[in-house]
């Protein structure tokens, strides 16, 4: 058994499902473009930063635009994307999130945010959880997208912690590949057949009281 000190969560498909609005919104900027992005195309788009995303959903559409088209796609999407999230509520977070996230800080748990949407603390706002987080790196702080493991070390850093004392929680490829490359352990989030490289795979936060099981047990400043 490992005891870790910090807890380090991505956003989308973890805490809350915004993943089915970025996807719909890369639909529709497809569709401009004319072509559809099959529902398969909606793993490679996880935990991708906006204009890698872009960069994806052209390639797949075989369509080449100019750097100045590109910014007015990629804004044109976001505009889409956060119009469809500003109306989420507390109500709308994954089956046992907050719980967990709530458990964390009571036992003095360190925790922190690490996601590529810079839309992150406008959504943090709306899930009424700013305060669950010790610290909030979001596309605004790190420009590297996952899977460089900058996010995570940002988050280590800010919590005061050595990357090897903390634990990732993600459900995309990429995060888990930022995980390790930060040497930090990954916990998949969804479905074990996708995240095979994960430490561990549960299938969400509601589930997170089997990770003792696994051999990843926190230590907070109140244990």
């Amino acid at each position: 058994m490992t005891t870790y000190r910090a807890a380090l969560f991505d956003l989308d498909g973890v805490i809350v499902d915004t993943a089915v609005h970025h996807f719909a919104a890369w639909r529709q900027t497809a569709a401009e473009l004319g072509f559809t992005l099959a529902d398969e195309d909606e793993e490679l788009l996880k935990g991708v930063g906006r204009m890698d995303a872009l960069r994806v959903v052209l390639h797949i559409g075989g369509v080449t635009v100019s750097e100045e088209e590109a910014v007015r796609l990629a804004a044109e999407k976001n505009a889409r994307y956060v119009e469809a999230i500003s109306t989420i509520t507390p109500e709308d977070m994954l089956p046992g999130a907050r719980e967990y996230l709530v458990e964390l800080r009571d036992r003095g748990v360190l925790t922190a945010l690490g996601s590529a949407s810079r839309n992150a603390p406008m959504i943090l706002e709306c899930l009424e959880i700013v305060d669950l987080f010790d610290a909030v790196i979001d596309g605004s702080v790190v420009t590297e997208a996952k899977p460089n493991p900058r996010v995570f070390l940002a988050g280590a850093e800010a919590l005061g912690v050595e990357p090897s004392a903390c634990v990732v929680f993600e459900d995309a490829i990429a995060g888990v590949e930022a995980a390790h490359a930060g040497d930090m352990v990954a916990v998949g989030i969804g479905d074990p057949a996708v995240l095979t490289e994960a430490d561990v795979v549960i299938p969400g936060l509601h589930a997170a009281g089997e990770l003792a099981a696994h051999g990843i047990v926190f230590v907070g400043s109140d244990d």
